[in-house]
C-alpha cells in the first residue's frame, strides 16, 4: 500500500497540545481562496491536517478499550477530550463558513465528489452552537463510562473466571441445567450494574437533549437525523420500516421458536434456551484461539478476493488486531479507520464461537472498505455514513460462507453453520428494529421517568419478539435488555443502519448466487465510492435496492428462507 506523503504538515510533526495545532488552522483560516485552484488546495491541507488530529485521537481511544483499567490510556484520551477536541469545533465552524463563502464554491459543488462534502458542511453549520461545546465534551466522556462498566464484568464459570462474552459461548451447551446456571450468572451480573447503567443514560439522554434544543431542533432525534447527515430517508421511513418488519419478520420468529421448543422436547421454552443447538448437537468450536481465528479467517478472505486476504495480511504485519475477550477489555467489537495511514484496527472479543467468526469477516469488511477509500481526495469523501459502511461489513459475512471449509472441515457442520448465519441474518432484523424504535420514544420523551421507559421497552420488545418465549422469572432481565447494547449509550441513533445494510447485503448476496465475478465487482465499485454519492446511488451501484418497503423485505427474507431450507 502506498505510504501517504504529507503535503502541509512537516512528516516530523506530532500533536502535543492544542498550541502544536492552532498554527496550521491559522495559516487556513488567514489564506486566500479567491480561485478554484487556492480553494481546493485549501481543502487537501485542511484533510492532511484533520487526518494527523483524527489519527491521533484514534489511537488514544483505542487504547482506552484494549485496557480500561489503564489510567495511562484513560488520561490520554481524555486530555484529548478535553483539551483538543473543545477548541476543534470552533476553528471548524469558521472553516465550514470560509468554504461557503468562497467565490468559486457553487462551481465546485457542481463537480463530481463535492456536492454532499458541501451539504455536510450545511448540516453542520445549521448544528453548530459555541454553548455545545462543553455538552459535548461531557458526553464523550460519560459515554466512555459505559465501557469501562461492562468492561469490568465477569463471573465465574467452573472454578474459572471469564468475561461476559466468554461465559456467553457457555450457554450453547446441551446441558440445560448448566446453561442455565450460566445465563443466571450473567444476567445477575448485568442487574447489578442496571442502576448504574440507568442513571448513565437518563444523563446522556438529558445532555443530549439540551444539544438539540440550543440547536433550535424540537428533540435529539430530530437533531440526530441532522448531524448525521441523513440525506435519504426520515424518521417516517424508519417507522415504516418498523412496521414492516413487525409484520412480515415477527411471524417468522414465533415460527422458529416453536420449531425450536418442539425439537429440545421442552414444555416451557426459557430465554437461555435459544442459543443451544436445536438437534442437540454440540456447540460449534471453529478455532481454539485468536491466532487461529485470524489464520483461517485471511484464508477464506484470500480465496474471495487476494486483496481481501491482503488487506489482513497488512494489519497483522503493523499490529492492528486485538481480537481476543479478556479481562479489563471493553466489550463488542469495532473496526477504527486510522485516516492517515489507513490501514485500521480491528478490535473485538472473540471466545471461540460462531458469532466471533461473523463478527471477523464483519470487521473485515470494514477494513477492507478503509482500503479501498483511502486513495480519495478528502477525508470528508473516505467517512461514509453508516448505511454504505455497514454494507461493506454484513455483505462480507455473506460473501465469506462459500469459503467457512477452513473453519469447518465436516460438511454437517459446515452446513449448520450456515444455516445458524442464515437465520440469525432475518432473526436479528426484529432486534435492530426494536432498538430503533426505542431510541425514537426515549429522545421524543426526554422527560421520561424510568418506570415509562421500563414500560415502553417492554411494549417495544414485544412488538418485535416471538411470544413463545416464557420470560416468566426473568421479568427483570426482559425489563433492561436493552442496556447491553452499546450503541445506546456510545453512539445514539446508530441502529437502523445495521437493518438497512442487513437488507442491502441480503440483495449482493443474492447477486453472488448468480453471478459471483459481477457481484464482486459491483461491491468493489461501490465502496469505493466512498461518501462521493448518495445512499441510494451507492446502493444501485452494488446493484441492490435501497428500499424499507415490506414487500421487498418479504421477499429477500423468503430468499434467504429457501437457502437455508436447502442446508
Amino acid at each position: 500500500m502506498k505510504k501517504y506523503v504529507r503535503a502541509f504538515l512537516p512528516s516530523e510533526f506530532s500533536i502535543t497540545d492544542w498550541s502544536s495545532i492552532q498554527p496550521f488552522y491559522d495559516n487556513l483560516l488567514t489564506r486566500d481562496i479567491s480561485s478554484e485552484e487556492s480553494l481546493k488546495k485549501f481543502l487537501a491541507d485542511w484533510s492532511e491536517l484533520e487526518g494527523v488530529i483524527a489519527e491521533d485521537g484514534g489511537w488514544r481511544y483505542i487504547h482506552t478499550t484494549r485496557n480500561t483499567t489503564d489510567l495511562a490510556a484513560k488520561e490520554s484520551y481524555e486530555y484529548f477530550i478535553t483539551k483538543i477536541e473543545p477548541y476543534l469545533a470552533p476553528v471548524t465552524d469558521l472553516l465550514h463558513r470560509k468554504v461557503l463563502a468562497a467565490k468559486d464554491i457553487a462551481l465546485l459543488r457542481q463537480k463530481p465528489r463535492y456536492d454532499i462534502f458541501v451539504r455536510k458542511i450545511e448540516n453542520d453549520l445549521r448544528c453548530y452552537r459555541e454553548e455545545n461545546i462543553p455538552i459535548h465534551t461531557d458526553i464523550h466522556l460519560n459515554a466512555r463510562i459505559y465501557g469501562a462498566i461492562v468492561g469490568s464484568m465477569v463471573i465465574e464459570v467452573e472454578g474459572k473466571e471469564l468475561t461476559l462474552q466468554q461465559a456467553a459461548a457457555h450457554v450453547e451447551s446441551t446441558d440445560r441445567p448448566f446453561r442455565k446456571t450460566v445465563y443466571d450468572a450473567i444476567q445477575k451480573c448485568r442487574l447489578q450494574h442496571k442502576d448504574a447503567l440507568d442513571t448513565l443514560y437518563s444523563k446522556l439522554i438529558q445532555q443530549r437533549h439540551s444539544l438539540a434544543v440550543n440547536a433550535g431542533f424540537d428533540n435529539f432525534r430530530d437533531y440526530a437525523f441532522v448531524s448525521m447527515h441523513r440525506f435519504d430517508y426520515t424518521p417516517q421511513d424508519c417507522f415504516t420500516f418498523h412496521t414492516a418488519i413487525k409484520e412480515e419478520i415477527v411471524p417468522l420468529l414465533n415460527e422458529l421458536a416453536k420449531e425450536r421448543k418442539e425439537k429440545l422436547g421442552l414444555a416451557v421454552l426459557q430465554p437461555f434456551d435459544h442459543a443451544v443447538d436445536i438437534e442437540g448437537r454440540q456447540p460449534l468450536r471453529p478455532f481454539t484461539d485468536a491466532a487461529e481465528l485470524l489464520h483461517k479467517a485471511t484464508t477464506s478472505l484470500q480465496s474471495i478476493q487476494p486483496f481481501f486476504g491482503h488487506c489482513l495480511k497488512i494489519m497483522q504485519e503493523m499490529g492492528h488486531l486485538d481480537l481476543a475477550s479478556r479481562k479489563g477489555k471493553a466489550p463488542g467489537g469495532y473496526n477504527y479507520p486510522l485516516d492517515e495511514t489507513g490501514v485500521p484496527f480491528i478490535f473485538m472479543n472473540a471466545a471461540s464461537t460462531l458469532k466471533d467468526v461473523l463478527t471477523m469477516f464483519h470487521e473485515s469488511g470494514h477494513a477492507v472498505h478503509a482500503f479501498l477509500v483511502h486513495e480519495l481526495e478528502l477525508n470528508v469523501f473516505k467517512h461514509c455514513p453508516s448505511e454504505i459502511a455497514e454494507l461493506a461489513s454484513m455483505s462480507m459475512e455473506l460473501l465469506s460462507m462459500p469459503y467457512w471449509n477452513v473453519f469447518f472441515s465436516d460438511q454437517k457442520d459446515l452446513n449448520r453453520a450456515k444455516k445458524d448465519h442464515l437465520i440469525h441474518v432475518i432473526s436479528r432484523l426484529p432486534w435492530m428494529a426494536a432498538i430503533d424504535a426505542f431510541q425514537h420514544w426515549v429522545y421524543e420523551h426526554p422527560t421520561h421517568t424510568l418506570q415509562e421507559r421500563e414500560d415502553n421497552w417492554n411494549r417495544i420488545f414485544s412488538d418485535f419478539s416471538d411470544n413463545i418465549t416464557d420470560w416468566n422469572g426473568y421479568e427483570d432481565v426482559k425489563c433492561n435488555l436493552w442496556q447491553k447494547q452499546l450503541h445506546l449509550f456510545e453512539v445514539p441513533f446508530y441502529y437502523i443502519e445495521y437493518a438497512i445494510a442487513q437488507l442491502g447485503a441480503i440483495g449482493v448476496w443474492k447477486n453472488a448466487q448468480e453471478n459471483q465475478k459481477d457481484a464482486l465487482n459491483n461491491y468493489l465499485n461501490a465502496l469505493k465510492l466512498g461518501n462521493t454519492e448518495s445512499m441510494r446511488t451507492i446502493y444501485q451501484t452494488a446493484g441492490v435496492r435501497f428500499d424499507f418497503s415490506r414487500a421487498h423485505i418479504r421477499s429477500l427474507a423468503q430468499f434467504v428462507r429457501e437457502a437455508w431450507s436447502k442446508l
